[in-house]
């Protein structure tokens, strides 16, 4: 027992954890450097060894306050005694982890996040930094849930800072969903995304893999829309199971499994995948086809051509002819049955996945990527046969670059006319354009993919 009116000793400090550690790293290396966030989360968790719960946690810190950076920020300058510019950026990355933890994470105590924040400004800052680290951590843990109400999304800018998204992006949405709508999918994009894979029937069949699953402890379920799709309950370490190794099966987003459907390719066709990095889409078609007929697979870049032969390979793929080369102008013959165009798009429909892409992209990109999807749609076209069939897909919400891109084109081309997928699914059709299809996050949950399928009816001449 500690004599009466002796000192107490400090308790000694135990340093921040190395999941808070990680997540530190992960930030600074978007923000700072640029990285992709799941890649820098991978490279930064094998580099500290996470496991487990410590990995699990060190995700959650890291894409949380990648994707609500904006939130977070107005809580801080309204916390902070300096202006935000002016706080060293390893400080203010800590601290923003610090404020995620306070207002989102309900199962980190406040203390514990003050105290860790603390440590890793002391860490990444020096120790004159911890007084300060200290006092906006407190201010916040006080103030932020009432900053937090405080917020109104009423209008495409409040939404804007509430949700985290940047204000382009909430008036786009603003302007295509109405104001309900948009609200919804911005809150949407900052949850977990949906865990599903695709059995790949080249390999087992959906029976063998939900019965491997349950051996090994996971839980899913089949969909019923999609006789490949199985979304995945709970966690589940999918690059490290055995099926992954097999080829049995792939991450994918139940959106982008209704892609291949659509194209519906046929055992012994001619298919072309004109920009088909990294292979999930193409190894889908070639598991529709059995296995049986051509199917060229066009990339431009060689470090993507090299990850989509890997794919090809583990999901035994092995009918893929892979072609290096520009899509707009690579010689890969014409006359083909199917083609599918998922060309280069902004994202905007796959947020939740990846926390970094909603501050990499910007207006000039949605015009820019519309015109490359133009181009690449006039190749597509040159390529089908008559009575064969363009499938335009994206993974995004925009209209420039979805359903007025198909618009624009179809005003120019006697030769080609839209099906009426919306007659097909109905539930996922556009609203404004109903003989597309759009899913959307918040109802479908699923990532937001545009999917048209033209139709070539006979042969003229293209605009030059």
């Amino acid at each position: 027992m500690t004599p009466s009116g002796a000192a107490r000793r400090p308790r000694p400090r135990s340093g921040a954890t190395p999941a808070r550690r990680c997540a530190l790293r992960v930030l600074r290396r978007v923000f700072a450097e640029g990285a992709f966030a799941d890649r820098a989360l991978r490279a930064e968790a094998d580099r500290a060894r996470l496991e487990g719960r410590d990995r699990a946690l060190a995700e959650r810190i890291a894409f949380g306050a990648v994707q609500r950076r904006a939130t977070l920020d107005h809580v801080l300058a309204a916390c902070s005694a300096r202006p935000l510019a002016a706080i060293d950026p390893q400080l203010l990355d800590a601290l923003r982890i610090g404020v995620l933890q306070l207002l989102f994470l309900d199962a980190v105590p406040d203390r514990a996040a003050v105290e860790q924040t603390v440590e890793l400004a002391r860490e990444v800052a020096g120790e004159r930094t911890t007084g300060f680290a200290n006092a906006v951590m407190r201010r916040a843990a006080r103030e932020g849930p009432g900053l937090l109400g405080g917020l109104d999304d009423a209008t495409p800018e409040g939404a804007a800072v509430r949700h985290s998204h940047p204000e382009w992006i909430a008036r786009l949405w603003w302007d295509v969903l109405g104001p309900a709508g948009a609200r919804a999918l911005l809150a949407h994009d900052n949850e977990p995304p949906e865990l599903a894979v695709r059995v790949n029937e080249l390999v087992a069949t959906r029976g063998e893999v939900l019965a491997a699953l349950r051996r090994g402890g996971a839980s899913a379920r089949p969909d019923a829309a999609l006789p490949e799709a199985l979304a995945v309950d709970g966690p589940f370490d999918l690059p490290r199971s055995p099926l992954f190794a097999a080829g049995a099966i792939t991450p994918q987003a139940r959106a982008s499994m209704l892609v291949a459907r659509v194209v519906a390719p046929r055992a012994g066709e001619r298919v072309l995948d004109l920009c088909a990095a990294p292979g999930t889409k193409t190894s889908h078609l070639a598991a529709l086809m059995g296995g049986r007929g051509t199917l060229a697979a066009v990339e431009l870049h060689p470090g993507r051509a090299g990850a989509l032969a890997e794919n090809c390979r583990r999901l035994r793929a092995e009918l893929v002819e892979i072609v290096s080369g520009d899509a707009r102008h690579v010689d890969v013959g014409e006359g083909y049955d199917r083609i599918l165009l998922d060309p280069p798009c902004s994202d905007l429909g796959t947020l939740a996945a990846r926390p970094d892409a909603r501050w990499r992209k910007s207006p000039a990109d949605v015009h820019e990527l519309a015109e490359l999807g133009r181009e690449l749609l006039v190749a597509a076209a040159r390529r089908v046969r008559p009575g064969g069939t363009v499938t335009f897909s994206t993974c995004t919400i925009s209209p420039p670059e979805n359903a007025e891109q198909i618009e624009g084109f179809l005003a120019t081309r006697s030769d080609f006319a839209a099906d009426d997928l919306g007659a097909e699914w109905p539930d996922l059709r556009d609203r404004s354009w109903p003989r597309y299809l759009q899913t959307l996050p918040h109802r479908h949950e699923t990532a937001g993919f545009f999917i048209a399928r033209l139709r070539r009816t006979g042969w003229t001449a293209p605009p030059s």
